[in-house]
């Protein structure tokens, strides 16, 4: 089988899964949003633990565990906040213990606050729904015309020493197709005031090409050309989701000041 037609199939089957669990939120949703966590830290701990030792034995594991069972258990978000801060501090005082470096409080950090982030914003109810599908919408967009209006025209790089291959008209054509993207998605779904949502889409497509690079980078940093190897032809889960949590972030911030910490959702969409 063919890379492309392998990349193509794995991008079907993913997507047909995201969806769905997306439909069904609450539980099934938490679940997913859980192993996404999972499969991130897993993959930051490859990369970035030297491969003879392991400093800090499991314990960033335990604990991201420990934060996983919450979230699944769907405690209130200030409650989880607290739990992460604290766990994220009781492996940067470990590591700073054993001497250890701080890649494993990082990556805690960044794995637990993607899957929280998602979770927080899917919720439950019909505006949670909304606001994971216009976040699908923007981030989609933003790389599919990134990438082909990038080919097309080419042009000065974004950011040449971390990923050569993006270019800064690309980068540009992903934000325009993002911001109509989560335009035709939230009309269709008779979301509110459409001015403001097309400025939070455009945040979110700036964020997400950010949090794009920022993998890049961190994967150039330990010499590496993917994530992992865990979906065929598209190599690790932080490759394919590094611009969807950085952008889930942002979402849920913009959510947080508009409606607090528990059902962000309602505040951008309250259907």
């Amino acid at each position: 089988m063919s890379n492309l037609r392998l990349r193509v199939i794995s991008a079907i089957v993913l997507a047909v899964a995201t969806l769905g669990l997306t439909w069904f939120g609450g539980l099934p949703f938490r679940l997913f949003s859980a192993v996404i966590s999972a499969a991130i830290f897993y993959e930051w701990a490859r990369m970035s633990r030297p491969a003879e030792a392991v400093p800090l034995g499991f314990l960033p594991e335990v604990l991201l565990l420990v934060f996983l069972g919450a979230l699944v258990a769907g405690l209130p978000a200030s409650l989880l906040w607290l739990i992460l801060a604290g766990l994220v501090a009781v492996t940067a005082i470990a590591a700073q213990l054993r001497e250890a470096g701080q890649w494993d409080a990082s990556g805690l950090a960044y794995a637990a606050v993607s899957g929280l982030c998602l979770a927080l914003l899917r919720d439950g109810d019909h505006a949670g729904l909304v606001a994971i599908l216009f976040l699908f919408a923007v981030v989609w967009a933003t790389d599919i015309f990134a990438y082909f209006v990038g080919r097309a025209i080419g042009g000065p790089k974004l950011a040449p020493s971390i990923s050569p291959g993006k270019t800064r008209s690309g980068a540009l054509g992903g934000a325009v197709g993002g911001v109509v993207a989560g335009l035709i998605l939230a009309a269709v779904a008779g979301a509110g005031d459409l001015a403001l949502l097309g400025l939070v889409a455009l945040v979110l497509s700036i964020v997400a090409q950010a949090g794009d690079l920022l993998e890049s980078w961190i994967k150039r940093r330990h010499g590496r050309k993917d994530s992992g190897a865990l979906i065929p032809g598209h190599g690790g889960v932080m490759d394919r989701v590094d611009g969807l949590v950085a952008a889930a972030l942002a979402l849920y911030v913009i959510g947080w000041i508009s409606a607090g910490a528990d059902h962000p959702a309602q505040g951008l969409f309250p259907l």
